[in-house]
């Protein structure tokens, strides 16, 4: 009998430890939290993994929504839509690119690595939530969606970070855009 209890007092503990884990759902809108987010990309598409579109929103009934457009193989022009939530991957769409004539695919996508990141990312959402605090008086705004923003044309430089916050309790978004190298572009509302 004492065997019997001991064992299910380890598999409820190792349930409780795996379900308190560090997840994408889960994760804190900050950079450590979107550096975790990054890891979990990394593992699930690869470390050279391309993207034409990456997005986290978050929902308070569910948690944070990971959203990517990926290809392991850019010359193959065709990538896959996949979201996350509640930590279960989903595929949502394959797509096939166009590029023009004399391009390379890879020129209109990304990579995750030094010069665009989720750490970066995560930053930026601290550093706009203190300025909307200090700002416009408003309390403990939430993060609505933070996304890495690809230009059409493939300019690297013309990159941005997006950050839209709400209110706790819901009301008007205010975004902030920011270069590449974190300075704010535009605040609005």
């Amino acid at each position: 009998m004492k065997n019997i209890f001991t064992a299910t007092l380890f598999v409820f503990s190792f349930l409780l430890l795996i379900s308190c884990g560090s997840t994408g759902s889960g994760q804190e809108a900050t950079a450590a939290g979107f550096s975790e987010i990054e890891n979990q990309i990394k593992q699930r598409f690869g470390e050279k993994a391309f993207y034409t579109d990456l997005s986290i929103s978050y929902n308070k009934s569910i948690g944070n929504i990971i959203g990517v457009t990926v290809t392991e193989n850019p010359a193959s022009l065709q990538l896959e839509q996949w979201s996350q939530a509640q930590d279960k991957w989903t595929q949502k769409a394959d797509i096939t690119i166009e590029v023009p004539a004399g391009m390379k695919a890879e020129d209109y996508m990304f990579q995750l690595n030094q010069n665009l990141n989720l750490k970066k990312l995560g930053e930026l959402v601290e550093q706009s939530k203190a300025k909307l605090t200090k700002e416009k008086s408003i309390k403990n705004p939430k993060l609505h969606i933070a996304s890495i923003q690809f230009p059409d044309n493939g300019d690297i430089s013309k990159a941005e970070y997006l950050v839209i916050l709400q209110p706790e309790n819901g009301g008007t978004s205010f975004s902030f855009r920011y270069t590449l190298a974190g300075e704010l572009v535009k605040m609005g509302y």
